[in-house]
């Protein structure tokens, strides 16, 4: 049973390709998270199949709740309400698990709780952790969406800058491919560039005019692509293409390009902590597990006098821990839907 003036979520996350589920207490507290991940499924097409990935969902939904509730050992009678992700992500993904939480908020008769897990990622930094001080400068780094928010609370979040171009996810993922590295990017990439020299090639790091706080990754992506196949038309004393390339120089170039957009990534915090004035700085989504990031947000947090928080590994990807973190905190509000509620594939912010 659920101890006296303690509120347990169930969460459900189906935005991209994993199918999950998740019980949290008092917004921090996971009791059980279960993730169905679809890496195998999508790796031979080297991404994401849209029409691939919700049929999974079908088949992975009904299988991750009854794990997860199972796990955390929680009665029905004991859930408070059901969050769900609603927005944004692959329209089909979506609506399997937004269905899903409806039906169980139906059936149990507790309130439904539509989660943005873009937000969620900024919560991510507290599951089974102390609560975050605010306000933040938060980074949420993924395959999608990189963006920098200004949080004054859990579901306060005005957004400073995002992606005009490739997301930095997206940027890993199309660079191991160019290295033949493997999907998906982010890992892979991580793994090559601890055997390189982050210094072999000087990559463009496009900041853009001012103190912009907006991303671009296509550049890079491109630069990497020349470096290895060289620019169309143009002369070269030797041969170009990934077979000319060591392995030794194909680590190189995976360590030189994760510290562009690591030193890109880091200078935007920078630039956004000191626009607010922010004590805090957040990092969320599956970039952040990256460990070059984690460890120089880490000097740059103590240069500025900032306290870091990052995520467990195991909460940077998407989750349904961090969907009822947020829903409990939309819930403290008074901010519920109801069986109406639609899912988004993008959102204006």
């Amino acid at each position: 049973m659920t101890p006296p003036n303690h509120t347990i979520l169930l969460g459900v996350e189906s935005s991209c390709d994993e199918a999950a589920c998740a019980l949290v207490r008092d917004g921090r507290e996971v009791l059980a998270n279960a993730v169905a991940s679809q890496i195998d499924l999508h790796t031979r097409f080297g991404g994401v199949v849209p029409e691939l990935a919700s049929r999974a969902h079908v088949e992975q939904i009904n299988s991750v709740i009854a794990e997860a509730l199972q796990a955390g050992g929680v009665d029905p009678g004991d859930i408070s309400a059901v969050a769900v992700t609603h927005q944004p992500g692959l329209i089909g993904s979506l609506l399997v698990g937004l269905m899903a939480a409806k039906t169980l908020a139906w059936v149990w008769d507790v309130p439904l709780v539509g989660v943005n897990h873009v937000y969620a990622h900024a919560c991510a930094p507290a599951l089974d952790e102390e609560p975050i001080n605010y306000p933040a400068v938060a980074l949420i780094a993924s395959g999608g969406h990189t963006s920098l928010y200004h949080c004054t609370g859990p579901i306060e979040m005005n957004l400073l800058g995002t992606t005009i171009d490739d997301a930095a996810g997206e940027a890993f993922d199309k660079v191991a491919s160019i290295l033949q590295l493997g999907y998906p990017g982010g890992p892979v990439i991580d793994r090559a560039a601890k055997e390189g020299d982050p210094a072999a090639v000087r990559f463009p790091r496009t900041l853009l005019k001012g103190q912009s706080l907006d991303f671009s990754f296509s550049g890079i992506k491109t630069a990497v692509l020349y470096h290895v196949n060289g620019v169309p038309g143009m002369q070269y004393d030797h041969p170009r293409g990934l077979e000319h390339f060591s392995r030794q120089e194909i680590h190189d170039i995976a360590a030189s390009f994760q510290q562009a957009v690591v030193e890109v990534l880091t200078t935007k915090i920078r630039r956004a902590v000191q626009q607010t004035g922010a004590k805090t700085i957040l990092l969320g989504g599956g970039v952040a597990a990256n460990s070059a990031l984690r460890a120089a947000a880490e000097t740059l947090a103590k240069k500025l006098g900032c306290t870091l928080r990052r995520p467990p590994l195991k909460y940077c990807t998407d989750n349904a821990a961090m969907i009822a973190g947020l829903g409990y905190h939309y819930l403290q509000a008074g901010r519920t839907s109801d069986l109406g509620l639609a899912a988004t594939a993008t959102v204006r912010h």
